[in-house]
């Protein structure tokens, strides 16, 4: 049986996680630390002889910039490239910006770990009159209200991510392609869960997506 190739790739470190922050679908770029986090792992892959047919990654630039280090390191920067909303981390709501210590202060440590962590939890909603609601952002002026989220749950992340991956990535690996996904902890973590459910042989090397590559 051929062995399917899917490499997964956290972003770097951005500059809101450097200050603690909720980051969401806020486009905050890496930072310097977060640069280098990503040529290392592109330094990785090449050490132990990847290459790749295919790349996938969202609309936000923190997995953009890792996936181009990535693969600038694999001398692979030519790579067809597509980009989807997707892949986008989980939104957070009115979360996104505020200071995760500050947060915890003001709603209490248990609110926001249920917040953070619960499975079917949403944070507080932005409103659409909010500088922060994805309508008023270019890059998703041709989705639809309802699919424009005010704030997402870890499942409703994973309701957007697992669709896309079985119309849109899956049938590349059947094809036998060798794919590589630079996106978030909460949309990686969707993919993740997939060859679980499906019983699927895990590469042992595979890891919690955390400024790691993982491998299936």
């Amino acid at each position: 049986m051929a062995v399917t190739k899917l490499v997964l790739v956290r972003h770097g470190e951005s500059q809101w996680n450097n200050e603690n922050r909720f980051t969401g679908w806020y486009d905050v770029d890496l930072s310097e630390k977060g640069v280098s986090e990503a040529k290392a792992a592109g330094k990785l892959l090449k050490a132990e002889g990847f290459s790749f047919d295919f790349a996938y990654t969202s609309v936000l630039k923190r997995a953009i910039h890792t996936l181009w280090n990535v693969l600038d390191e694999l001398d692979q920067a030519w790579l067809p490239v597509e980009k989807s909303w997707k892949l986008n981390e989980r939104h957070y709501g009115a979360l996104q910006g505020l200071n995760k210590a500050e947060t915890a202060e003001k709603y209490g440590d248990e609110q926001v770990k249920q917040w953070r962590r619960g499975f079917a939890v949403t944070p507080p909603e932005l409103t659409k009159d909010d500088e922060r609601y994805p309508g008023h952002d270019p890059r998703y002026a041709k989705l639809t209200d309802a699919e424009l989220p005010t704030t997402e749950s870890l499942a409703l992340t994973i309701d957007r991510v697992v669709p896309y991956w079985n119309e849109t990535i899956l049938p590349r690996l059947k094809s036998g392609e060798r794919v590589i996904i630079a996106a978030h902890g909460n949309s990686l973590r969707a993919l993740v869960k997939i060859p679980r459910q499906h019983g699927r042989r895990r590469d042992p090397r595979t890891e919690h997506p955390d400024r790691r590559t993982a491998g299936i």
